[in-house]
């Protein structure tokens, strides 16, 4: 049987599918405040949700016993709580699925050798991404059970980019074995499209924080901050000032809207230099889905904050980075290998 065939690519690709999925869900998790509803983590039990009205009230006692009852949702009916209850539920019940999905085929592909020992080193390696995303997503919930009924926006930043990383090594590796043929690069073009690249994740990282410290309800207008400012006075308050930059909200937001302007000036010369080149269809396609992409980002991003983050328009932003993402990954493997 031929290594590294079609079944490998669409395991890969399912599990790309998956983690799609699971970003999702999480997106919505956060901003209807379920992420704390589950207090204690079972890997196998915690799988089933509770059964009857006598275990929906063990789980609804357990609850009130953690900061976020307390101090914010003490006016919670057992109804109110199931409510929440479902979407952490949900969330940690397709990080299992994926768990599944990814080892049990690769697994049985090691066993029937149909895997390479280099996309065997690969998958090692998505492995381990996988199981540090979970143990991140664990040590997140833990710092909202403490005294704060908020988990820290440093954790979520952590536990979201690295689901974000995971995908595009996943997708990265299924890429290598769809397109196997090697090709003259233009590396210069291409450490561009690695600056851009690490530009984004920036990005990401950013818009995690705003979503961990709900900045996103501050400033909700554009293209300037409150009072018609470009650079409100709130943004720089704190002190030492490198707090203004990690802990502030408004320092916060202040950065992540204004690196979206620097990402499009980055995708905007990615374009602009690929039209002067002789590009392969797929290339074209690349860096053209790029243009589109982060001008749809770009204007979610400023409809999320204007509209001060409804649920639907925090989860299509969270959804539009993936894509974009998705579409940087895509663009930097048909322009590197």
């Amino acid at each position: 049987m031929r290594k590294d065939n079609n079944k490998v690519i669409y395991w890969l690709l399912t599990g790309c599918i998956l983690i799609f999925i699971m970003v999702i869900i999480g997106g919505i998790t956060r901003l209807t405040d379920s992420g704390l509803s589950i207090s204690n983590y079972k890997l196998i039990t915690g799988t089933i949700p509770p059964i009857g009205e006598a275990e929906w009230q063990e789980a609804f006692e357990l609850y009130q016993q953690y900061p976020e009852f307390q101090k914010l949702h003490s006016h919670f009916t057992i109804e109110d709580f199931k409510g929440i209850y479902f979407w952490e539920w949900l969330h940690r019940v397709i990080g299992r699925l994926i768990g599944i999905v990814f080892i049990i085929p690769f697994l049985y592909f090691i066993a029937t050798k149909q895997l390479t020992k280099k996309t065997i080193k690969k998958c090692i390696v998505l492995l381990v991404l996988g199981g540090f995303q979970g143990f991140l997503g664990w040590y997140m919930v833990k710092s909202g059970l403490v005294d704060m009924p908020d988990v820290s926006h440093f954790r979520l930043a952590a536990h979201l980019t690295t689901a974000f990383l995971t995908f595009a090594a996943t997708l990265w590796v299924a890429l290598d074995l769809i397109f196997p043929e090697k090709k003259i690069i233009d590396k210069k073009f291409r450490n561009l499209i690695i600056i851009s690249y690490l530009v984004l994740i920036f990005q990401i990282v950013y818009g995690a924080f705003v979503a961990g410290l709900k900045a996103g309800l501050l400033h909700n207008h554009w293209p300037f901050m409150n009072e018609g400012k470009f650079m409100h006075e709130t943004v720089y308050i704190l002190q030492p000032f490198y707090k203004n930059l990690i802990e502030n909200p408004s320092g916060i937001q202040f950065i992540h809207r204004t690196a979206a302007y620097i990402v499009v000036i980055f995708i905007l010369i990615i374009w602009f230099q690929a039209k002067k080149m002789s590009l392969t269809k797929l290339q074209n396609k690349a860096v053209d889905s790029l243009f589109f992409l982060v001008g749809i980002q770009f204007l979610l991003g400023v409809l999320t904050i204007i509209y001060q983050v409804p649920l639907w328009l925090g989860v299509a932003h969270q959804v539009g980075a993936f894509f974009l993402l998705s579409a940087m990954t895509f663009t930097l493997h048909r322009f590197s290998k």
